[in-house]
């Protein structure tokens, strides 16, 4: 599928130029059209949103419970590789890139926004109290929890599984191969390899625009630097020339490296604000929370607000779940890429269970904090409310929300930076703007970087080292094109189409976990796979086998004997000695 000479030597020819015409012509679609692009994709997805959401929230929660149960089971034993290699990465490195690649700067814009939102409104509690602050860190542990993080790793999973175990390309086409066989290499492998590369691109591309929205506001907030485009325009075309250098550097280096720096600098802004916060406080949501979230996990995962049909889902989990979608290809082959070498039960363990927690973690810090602000603020009122009227003076308005959720009404980037302001209203609170700026750039980085590997892969058709060109290609592209939605304000058409395509993905995910369990059914048994029997000594060759479980008898016998029993099904699961 590469091409051995001229100017896409080592790529894949129908695939990397057909997706950049895909990728060109919708990006200008989308600025030329903003509008009407806008108002075409919002009636699209409405529909959609109104009559599959049942669908989507019954698919995400049969791949949670999928993947529990995979981790639980007999396959969990099966190594993501041969059965003799090791892990590329350690495991601290490991859960660094992970979390770096998933959640990074989205988490950063939610993590106090959310909260806000679901404590002035949700559709089981009277906003602005207690009961609702409660019900917003339930919900939005769910929306950022198992389920998000389930869309990524069944990708990841299946890939790596007939990538690094089965030899297959690198590609998404090869999770097709049981179902279609050697025709992946054709028409119908180029046109999921397009599409992944297309999808990849607009996810990276809008993800990194609220990034840089974000970055420039926390600017404004610490230094008074205006919001401008020119400026978020600067901000993308520097932390893009850091992205290409880091991915020009490899998996190893670079991307390793940034990711551990992250985890780092997160680190330090969550004990920085424990420490300054309201520390009994966030401690005992993070508790009360993570409590709620796993009894009402079952609830929440099939609530569909069948009865009321009030909407609400239509703009949160409804609308989470296609978004999370369309970043499973992305993100999961780039679980993938780092997880070789790795069990099944490794791989879902450690990216499902692992970054769950920290992200509970992390909203719990910066979404409790918050909610304690907005908390003293409507407690304040109340106080005002009673002086006035024991002064027999006109008492003030109803409480409308405090100051963090009127500026997350004005503009969800300020979110953030407003919450440091009014946990420190001098030095240090722009001090922790400063930081969470220069953890959004490292996110951004991170992102962007194993993003463009990610779509650089896919044009070399799945080869792990693709040229240099290519990659410096990919680095200049996904900066182009959040520079362009940008300026032309086509961020929001992108965003909207987004969740449309997160239809045929849903269908994608459904079938490639169907093709994975009609494999794995068919490894050999645990017993089979222990390291004398994938590679025995040698002298062991020439002799008996020591048997690994008493009632199998016919393991104590010698090789040549066992070589004659080819109608054993259970010795027939087990790998050949040679």
């Amino acid at each position: 599928m590469r091409a051995t000479s001229g100017i896409l030597k080592g790529l894949n020819p129908t695939v990397t130029i057909a997706s950049k015409i895909v990728v060109i012509g919708f990006v200008l679609f989308c600025a030329i059209l903003a509008n009407q692009a806008g108002q075409y994709f919002e009636t699209i997805s409405g529909i959609l949103l109104q009559n599959m959401k049942w669908f989507y929230i019954g698919l995400v929660s049969l791949v949670v419970g999928f993947l529990l149960y995979l981790m639980v089971s007999r396959y969990g034993h099966i190594r993501l590789s041969k059965d003799d290699e090791k892990p590329e990465f350690s495991y601290l490195s490991w859960v660094s890139m992970l979390f770096s690649g998933g959640m990074g700067i989205g988490l950063i814009f939610w993590s106090v926004a959310e909260p806000m939102w679901h404590y002035a409104d949700n559709p089981f509690t009277q906003g602005l109290t207690n009961e609702a602050a409660t019900t917003s860190m339930k919900l939005t542990f769910f929306h950022w929890g198992l389920h998000p993080w389930s869309v990524f790793i069944i990708v990841a999973l299946a890939l790596a599984y007939f990538s690094y175990r089965k030899d297959l390309p690198f590609t998404l086409r090869s999770i097709l191969y049981p179902l279609i066989g050697d025709r992946i290499y054709g028409p119908i492998g180029h046109t999921v390899d397009i599409l992944t590369v297309a999808v990849t691109a607009f996810g990276i591309s809008q993800t990194l625009g609220m990034g840089v929205i974000q970055i420039n506001s926390g600017l404004n907030q610490a230094f008074g630097l205006d919001i401008s485009l020119g400026i978020q325009l600067f901000i993308i075309v520097s932390l893009c020339t850091c992205a290409v250098a880091s991915v020009l550097s490899g998996v190893g280096k670079g991307i390793r490296r940034l990711s551990e720096w992250n985890m780092l600098l997160s680190l330090a802004l969550v004990l920085v604000v424990l420490y300054i916060g309201p520390t009994r406080y966030i401690l005992n949501t993070l508790l009360e929370s993570t409590g709620l979230y796993a009894q009402n996990i079952v609830g929440m995962s099939l609530w569909s607000d069948a009865q009321n049909d009030s909407g609400w889902q239509n703009w949160w989990t409804a609308y989470y779940w296609p978004w999370w979608m369309t970043w499973a290809p992305f993100v999961g082959m780039f679980v993938a890429r780092i997880s070789k070498g790795r069990t099944i039960r490794e791989l879902i363990g450690g990216a499902l269970i692992v970054p769950t927690l920290i992200t509970f973690l992390w909203i719990s810090v910066f979404g409790g904090a918050a909610l304690k602000v907005e908390q003293d603020a409507r407690v304040a009122h109340q106080e005002q409310v009673t002086a006035a009227q024991e002064a027999k003076q006109t008492p003030p308005a109803d409480f409308s929300g405090g100051p963090i959720f009127e500026a997350t009404k004005a503009d969800t980037t300020r979110a953030l930076f407003t919450l440091f302001d009014n946990l420190d209203t001098g030095m240090f609170g722009k001090l922790l703007s400063v930081l969470a700026c220069l953890l959004l750039g490292t996110y951004f980085i991170t992102s962007a970087d194993s993003g463009t590997l990610v779509l650089c892969t896919l044009d070399a058709a799945g080869h792990s080292e693709p040229p240099t060109s290519i990659r410096v290609l990919w680095g200049i592209m996904i900066a182009a094109i959040a520079g362009v939605l940008l300026y032309a304000g086509g961020l929001k058409a992108m965003q909207t189409a987004s969740i449309i395509a997160g239809f045929p993905i849903a269908i994608f995910i459904a079938v490639m976990s169907l093709t994975l369990f009609h494999s794995i059914r068919r490894e050999p048994k645990p017993w089979a796979m222990l390291p004398e029997h994938v590679h025995p000594e040698q002298e062991k060759l020439d002799g008996p086998v020591e048997p690994l479980v008493e009632s199998k008898t016919v393991a104590s016998e010698p090789i040549a004997s066992r070589s004659s029993l080819k109608d054993d099904s259970t010795l027939n699961q087990g790998p050949v000695l040679s």
